[in-house]
């Protein structure tokens, strides 16, 4: 591959303690524009399930769950920060905190790089932690419990956070909770880093809301729904910090009997088109995004190239998709045509034991 400042690293989050994992932690690749390869370049061995991973605004710094019940030799698990060399892409462990919570599965920084956002999946909560001009983690200046349950026997007795990010305004934070059917918006204080209540969304009850994404326009906003496979578009009024639910497709074809949890979902950069991850199914799913009114237009499945696509990202070009399958293991290469969505598997793959999150980090020019 000829490395050039326009081929972005990619970084990979993995689990690097679950039954048959051979992970060595965060992996860092390259990938080429002109041809869709990834190339290794790095990896990151020292941290324990580094799973969902979260760049700084100014790409200097990587932030990583830790997802364990248990980090430090105390309850609940870690966060950690990782510095990225901008020429090698080579990460290396700035320090790590407790995540106040067991099983964290998601972080996102907001906007203005001072806060990292946290949901802790099997204790229901979510946290604001402060960040440092040397790329630290301060200890937590939030957190949040969530209570109660919903209608699901097994998924949803209590609840449980899966996913929590700032809204394109940078005053909210999102968090989708898969337990209780709801989206939890709180008011973000950058002075003091507290999440303030403000409102919450009733989603369909068995629904199991797993992840949302916003329309580079900002005005709609798409949430998938892991335990039912459906996608819901939602209006979102951002003045007032609200959601208005406008429609919900399915995110499966209507002759699938097999069982199937959905993971992931995100909108090509132009924002015409909109993609999401069945695991069971095994798909990628793609729908044409409508540019009036948002809603969504079913456009085709394409095989995910292995088993159980548990992430997947769009480079930041629109030119390729990179598909996660946790259980095969690999990450393979789709090219995306900028027209019709279509997804073509083009012959690039790398073998990843147990990948869970795919993100892009963009060199400085």
């Amino acid at each position: 591959m000829s490395v050039t400042s326009k081929n972005p690293f990619v970084l990979v989050g993995t689990y690097t303690e679950q039954e048959a994992s051979q992970s060595k932690g965060i992996y860092v690749y390259r990938l080429d524009l002109s041809l869709g390869e990834l190339t290794f370049a790095w990896a990151a061995g020292e941290l324990l399930n580094p799973s969902y991973l979260a760049i700084h605004p100014q790409q200097e710094f990587l932030y990583t769950v830790n997802e364990v019940r248990s980090f430090g030799g105390k309850k609940g698990g870690g966060v950690s920060a990782l510095s990225i060399d901008s020429i090698s892409g080579r990460l290396n462990l700035v320090n790590s905190v407790s995540s106040h919570g067991e099983d964290p599965c998601y972080i996102s920084v907001e906007q203005k790089g001072r806060f990292a956002l946290v949901a802790n999946y099997s204790s229901g909560s979510v946290a604001m932690f402060p960040l440092q001009a040397d790329g630290r983690l301060g200890h937590a200046t939030d957190i949040v419990q969530h209570s109660g349950s919903s209608v699901h026997p097994e998924r949803q007795t209590g609840p449980h956070a899966h996913c929590i990010l700032p809204d394109p305004t940078n005053r909210f934070a999102i968090a989708v909770d898969l337990g209780l059917d709801k989206l939890l918006v709180y008011e973000m204080d950058l002075e003091r880093g507290k999440l303030n209540r403000h409102a919450e969304v009733k989603i369909r009850a068995g629904a199991g809301p797993r992840h949302i994404t916003f329309h580079p326009g900002g005005q709609y906003a798409y949430l998938i729904n892991e335990l039912n496979s459906t996608l819901t578009t939602c209006r979102y009024h951002s003045e007032a910090g609200l959601f208005e639910e406008l429609q919900t497709v399915p995110a499966l074809p209507e002759d699938f009997t097999g069982e199937n949890l959905c993971a992931d979902v995100h909108i090509s950069p132009d924002g015409k088109h909109l993609y999401a991850s069945n695991r069971g199914h095994d798909s990628i799913v793609c729908f044409f995004i409508d540019q009036i009114d948002g809603q969504l237009t079913y456009r085709n499945h394409t095989p995910s190239g292995g088993k159980e696509p548990r992430n997947f990202a769009i480079d930041p070009t629109g030119t390729f998709l990179l598909a996660a399958n946790q259980k095969s293991p690999n990450i393979v290469t789709f090219k995306i045509d900028a027209e019709s969505g279509e997804l073509s598997r083009i012959g690039h793959e790398v073998e990843v034991s147990m990948p869970v999150c795919v993100q892009f980090a963009r060199l400085k020019s």
